[in-house]
């Protein structure tokens, strides 16, 4: 059961020059919670925008490049490897960035999205357009911007149909 895991504007940003472009704490520390002790599955570029493996997961990280090492981490070159390098897990998760998104919607059983309720011009990386026809909404959670989120945002769970 693959989870694509993102935050995600109301224009499908995810994000410029490698990092986000807004600071949701509460957003941080749920994806902590609900990803820790499992696979993380991402792309180089967004592995080396975190800087190091994640603590307490099973970093996996997909490149083109055959000679990429990175320490405490398995290293793959195509979704199809990542995903199998991971089936010892029931629940793994999607990080990004944008193309390993985009491969991984046609193998993910759940998309785990914080959806930030605002348009960003600036970004230059984009969560691929979703079909909703495909997707059914299991659960969410909807929050107000307050003193330490700039932005009104959810926490939604679809599942595929």
């Amino acid at each position: 059961m693959l989870t694509i895991i993102a935050a995600v504007a109301t224009n499908f940003a995810l994000g410029k020059n490698n990092d986000l472009i807004w600071r949701l704490p509460a957003d941080l520390k749920r994806f902590k919670r609900v990803t820790l002790g499992h696979h993380v599955i991402m792309g180089r570029k967004t592995f080396e925008s975190l800087g190091k493996p994640l603590p307490d997961r099973t970093t996996i990280i997909i490149t083109r490049n055959k000679d990429y090492k990175a320490e405490e981490c398995i290293v793959v070159n195509s979704l199809e490897e990542a995903i199998n390098a991971a089936k010892e897990d029931p629940s793994p998760y999607v990080l990004g960035g944008g193309e390993i998104y985009r491969q991984a919607l046609e193998h993910a059983t759940f998309l785990d999205l914080t959806l930030v309720h605002h348009h960003f011009e600036e970004a230059d990386t984009f969560f691929p357009e979703i079909d909703f026809d495909n997707w059914i909404e299991i659960s969410r959670e909807d929050f107000k911007a307050d003193e330490r989120h700039s932005y009104d945002y959810s926490f939604v769970t679809y599942k595929k149909k």
